[in-house]
């Protein structure tokens, strides 16, 4: 997947799907990616149709995120002061129709919403375990915060 004006520190890798007469197989990340620096944790999570789960950033994690089944709209906003793509925005469009990773780096912002008619399922490989006593997770509302996305479906 091409993306002229990624934002510092995200990276996207196509990834291979291996059909044959039994299934499919994908690898989503591998100990010896590029992308991989840690192991904290892997988890999945759904969301419904026109449902938006954003925004969201981590301090001390990195998340390494797809899209298994349904379809998605991925975007991510750079706010880090010390950043050269900072104010950047980038949306994917993943899933069911194309098998991105895309490495999220700490500090950036990002959130999804489901864009196909039945539920969507996302994996994430995160470099962080999940800290319940202290969650390393900042939020903001996903309509009307200081980032400046709109997640309206853009029709024309």
């Amino acid at each position: 997947m091409a993306n002229k004006n990624l934002i510092d520190g995200v990276t996207i890798r196509d990834l291979r799907l291996i059909p044959d007469e039994r299934g499919r197989l994908m690898e989503i990340l591998r100990a010896d990616d590029k992308e991989f620096s840690k192991f904290g944790q892997v988890y999945v999570t759904t969301v419904y149709p026109g449902v938006v789960k954003a925004w969201h950033c981590h301090k001390l994690q990195d998340d390494n995120m797809t899209a298994l089944n349904g379809m998605v709209k991925i975007v991510l906003f750079d706010d880090r002061a010390d950043s050269p793509t900072r104010g950047a925005i980038n949306e994917f469009f993943v899933g069911d129709h194309n098998h991105p990773l895309i490495h999220i780096p700490r500090y950036v912002w990002h959130g999804f919403k489901c864009i196909s008619d039945h539920e969507a399922m996302i994996v994430n490989v995160v470099t962080e375990c999940f800290d319940y006593a202290h969650p390393d997770e900042y939020r903001k509302p996903p309509h009307g915060s200081d980032i400046p996305y709109d997640w309206s479906r853009k029709d024309g």
